[in-house]
């Protein structure tokens, strides 16, 4: 029993992003009880994903493909397994590759993806997105690094703000490796606008954020938009959902 209950700290105090800071890694203010340990399965809840997973698929329904056969989507931070699960359903025709830097996490999404019993669920991989796609491990049956635009889709769900600015500069020049011309790489999280950053809830949150790590912090859409411009990326739309986030759509331009 103490065995479970040390074990249940670990994973309440557990983060989920993928990218390598471990040495500065602080439990995040969502990891509890995001992460919550149940001792009967590894399937760990997600409450906040549970509340988005809709919001966010009703913007999916409307940008992504749902007719051509064995599209390819990446999503990178994956977390304990719940979105690309839940997606994967409603996506029949999209090939879905869940990652994480917290290989810890694996567990709970082999337990959503068994759950699920589809067929176009890869396993999870190991991919630290701070770093270039050309170095990432092949541990899924998949050698990522040599996919250079063959990806038609990336996903990236409340990573940026809990993370350190080099992993959001890996996503686009990642992303502009990955994915095909024309692509798209959707991200979701609470972001400031041209240096305004509302409500006030969300600016107490950055500020609890910062106190935990410096490197952490609402990202703003101007910032987010020179990353994507320098990588042959931009801005297609932004949508507000519920909670005070917004999904961003990012599209892939035809390199010259």
């Amino acid at each position: 029993m103490q065995l479970l209950i040390r074990f249940a700290s670990c994973i309440e105090t557990a983060v989920s992003f993928s990218c390598n800071s471990r040495n500065k890694m602080l439990p995040s203010v969502h990891s509890s009880p995001m992460f919550a340990y149940n001792p009967y399965s590894t399937k760990y809840p997600n409450p906040a994903g549970e509340r988005n997973k809709d919001p966010i698929l009703d913007v999916l329904k409307r940008v992504f493909n749902r007719h051509d056969p064995n599209l390819f989507l990446l999503e990178i931070a994956s977390g304990v397994g719940l979105h690309s699960t839940y997606y994967a359903h409603v996506f029949p025709n999209i090939i879905f590759q869940p990652s994480e830097v917290e290989d810890t996490l694996f567990s709970s999404i082999f337990a959503y993806q068994q759950e699920a019993g589809l067929e176009n669920l890869l396993p999870p991989t190991f991919i630290d997105i701070s770093k270039p796609c050309s170095e990432w491990s092949n541990d899924a049956n998949i050698n990522l690094s040599h996919t250079a635009e063959r990806v038609d889709y990336m996903l990236n769900i409340n990573m940026l703000h809990i993370s350190p600015f080099a992993c959001a500069e890996g996503l686009f020049q990642n992303a502009s490796q990955l994915l095909k011309p024309g692509g798209l790489l959707v991200t979701y999280g609470p972001y400031a606008v041209n240096g305004t950053l509302t409500p006030e809830s969300n600016v107490r949150f950055n500020e609890s954020l910062q106190r935990k790590n410096p490197e952490w912090g609402i990202r703003d859409t101007s910032v987010l938009q020179k990353l994507a411009s320098a990588n042959w990326m931009t801005l297609e739309e932004m949508i507000d959902l519920p909670a005070n986030n917004k999904c961003l759509i990012w599209k892939k331009l035809t390199k010259a």
